[in-house]
């Protein structure tokens, strides 16, 4: 149950439970919590920490089977497929492109900014 515990926030209303199970475990992979071959807490285990239903934490887990980070061990449990901290990053690096430089991109073209100067922002936020 320590694994569980690392690390997750409490669930959030604003979002399906079962995404954000899916989330605590690609987070725990990412920062190292979770190395390749690392057997994963049970959905029992999710289902008692957060007092969900085990279907609910069911679909979260399968999520992942089903993007190939983790993999089923008939009789064992759930592990962490080899590859699956660089699917992970990769996966994270596009989403980051989409959900930030994008959207930064065309607000700074509506307000009338030049990428130099969205160029020198960030430098200036790197810098402190």
């Amino acid at each position: 149950m320590n694994q569980i515990r690392r690390g997750y926030p409490l669930i959030d209303d604003s979002r399906p439970i079962y995404v954000q199970i899916a989330e605590k475990i690609e987070n725990d992979i990412i920062e190292g919590g979770l190395p390749e071959e690392t057997q994963v807490p049970s959905t029992n285990q999710f289902a008692a920490f957060y007092k969900i239903n085990p279907a609910t934490a069911g679909k979260g887990v399968n999520l992942l089977v089903d993007q190939g980070i983790l993999y089923k061990k008939r009789g064992v449990g759930m592990f962490v497929a080899k590859g699956a901290m660089d699917r992970l990053m990769e996966k994270r690096r596009e989403q980051f492109y989409e959900q930030y430089v994008i959207t930064m991109l065309q607000e700074a073209e509506k307000i009338g900014m030049t990428r130099a100067e969205v160029t020198q922002m960030i430098e200036k936020g790197a810098g402190k």
